[in-house]
């Protein structure tokens, strides 16, 4: 036999005067092959060193232990330790995880969701980008669960879409965020809200309002205005806030890294914070104990979602029959620091 290409299952066959996927069988101990040309067929297999292609034993056995995790943006301390959360639970299990990162686009969620699914991958996380939200579109969605595929929301959901998801409760952090400022005496607080639409903005939005209703406070639309969650887009609309007539006294940004820019804006102006300003964040990256003043913030468990979400994807990976959707909603918590205590 000539030695310079591998020997394959065609080359055993012909030897054995048998057909390729007999050899196959006998190679994968199938129990239609009799003992002992299973053995015969294994024992010259090793003798003349076939190999295995475990690409095609995969396609098989129909597993590729890949998963999918489908985010907006890995920029974010928030993202990345939910997909370590994933990875701590999945990776030990012999899962590997393919990260696709959309940059808010609904075009590249697609692409990757359909590339996922012809690569078989075995679940998806998604993570929703904001151009799918504003499109209303999800029959790519649709096109995940007409395969069977566990499709598992982290974070950002798709409201009416029927799936299981791990959230955090954003509303409630918000609320006791707002709560915070009023009770330090703030009275004049605006929010720089994250993109319209998006679950997050607005449950922090929801949050911010009626906590301000509760204490029989006005909601003032000049107070409120979009940004996204980096940190240069809250500049122009802090200045905006404090070029007002009346401006405010406290901030509530939709995340860290806006209520940071909008500290650096406040601080230009010569306002002492939390004195003459107060402010708040929200997801407690690591940067803001260490602001200067240390920023209040609102605690998310990043990898307690992602460690949730794999839990969800192997209960349903291992149900039979019908599966009845989970929704996890972890809750948040307030972590007061310097940028908000007025004494």
């Amino acid at each position: 036999m000539n030695s310079s290409r591998p020997v394959t299952i065609k080359d055993i066959a012909k030897r054995f005067r048998c057909s390729p996927s007999t050899v196959s069988r006998a190679l994968n101990d199938h129990p239609a092959i009799n003992e002992d040309t299973r053995k015969n067929i294994q024992e010259y297999a090793k003798e003349v060193g076939y190999q295995r292609n475990e690409v095609s034993l995969s396609l098989l056995n129909k597993k590729t232990a890949t998963l999918g995790v489908v985010v907006p943006t890995i920029s974010n301390y928030y993202e990345t330790a939910v997909i370590e959360g994933l990875h701590n639970v999945l990776q030990p299990m012999g899962y590997t995880l393919n990260i696709c990162v959309t940059n808010e686009s609904y075009l590249l969620e697609k692409e990757y969701l359909s590339k996922l699914l012809s690569n078989r991958a075995e679940g998806i996380f998604l993570s929703v980008s904001q151009e799918t939200y504003d499109s209303g579109y999800y029959e790519h969605l649709e096109q995940v669960a007409s395969r069977k595929t566990p499709l598992i929301f982290i974070d950002r959901e798709y409201e009416d879409f029927e799936t299981s998801r791990a959230t955090v409760d954003d509303y409630h952090g918000a609320f006791a965020a707002v709560e915070h400022l009023i009770t330090m005496g703030y009275k004049q607080i605006a929010h720089l809200k994250g993109p319209n639409g998006l679950t997050v903005s607005e449950q922090r939005f929801k949050g911010y309002k009626d906590c301000l209703i509760k204490h029989g406070m006005e909601v003032r639309e000049e107070l409120i205005i979009n940004t996204n969650f980096k940190v240069e887009s809250a500049i122009l609309p802090t200045r905006r806030l404090l070029e007002m007539e009346t401006p405010p006294d406290a901030i509530f940004g939709v995340n860290d890294q806006v209520a940071i820019g909008a500290m650096r804006v406040a601080k230009d102006k010569g306002l002492r914070i939390p004195q003459d300003m107060g402010l708040v964040g929200f997801d407690n990256s690591p940067i803001s104990a260490y602001t200067f003043p240390s920023l209040t913030t609102v605690n998310r468990p990043g990898r307690k979602i992602g460690m949730e979400a794999s839990r969800l994807f192997l209960s349903e990976l291992n149900a039979s029959g019908d599966y009845a959707h989970e929704s996890i909603v972890l809750p948040s918590e307030l972590i007061i620091r310097e940028s908000s205590l007025r004494i």
